[in-house]
C-alpha cells in the first residue's frame, strides 16, 4: 500500500494550456508523468450563474510530499482565477510505476 503517492486533478481551458502546464510540471520534476483529456465538459456555479465549459482534464502524478510545490507552479502558470487543484491518494499501484515515479522526482547525484 502507497499513500505517498498521489494524483492531482487539474482542468486546462484548452490543449495549449493543458500542454504547456502538463510539460513545466514534468520538466520542474514535480510530476512525472501528466495525461491529458480532451473533450471534458464542466458545468459548475461562478459568480450567481451556472456555466458550462469545454475543459482538458490533467491527470498528474506525484508524490504528496511534492503536493504544496505543484500546487505552487499551478496556480503561477494557470489561467483561472481558481484552478481546479485535487490530489487523490493512491492506495495501490504496480511497485514498478510508483518507483519510476519516485525515481523522476528525485534523481540521485
Amino acid at each position: 500500500m502507497s499513500t505517498e503517492h498521489c494524483l492531482v486533478l487539474c482542468t486546462c481551458p484548452d490543449a495549449e494550456t493543458a500542454e504547456k502546464l502538463a510539460t513545466a510540471l514534468v520538466a520542474e520534476r514535480l510530476a512525472t508523468c501528466a495525461g491529458i483529456v480532451p473533450g471534458l465538459t464542466s458545468i459548475y456555479p461562478w459568480e450567481g450563474k451556472i456555466e458550462t465549459a469545454q475543459e482538458h482534464l490533467l491527470l498528474i502524478k506525484t508524490e504528496t510530499a511534492s503536493f504544496e510545490a505543484l500546487e505552487a507552479s499551478i496556480r503561477e502558470k494557470h489561467p483561472y482565477e481558481l484552478p481546479e487543484i485535487i490530489a487523490v491518494p493512491i492506495l495501490h499501484g504496480s511497485t514498478a510505476y510508483l518507483e519510476w515515479i519516485s525515481k523522476w522526482l528525485h534523481p540521485k547525484t
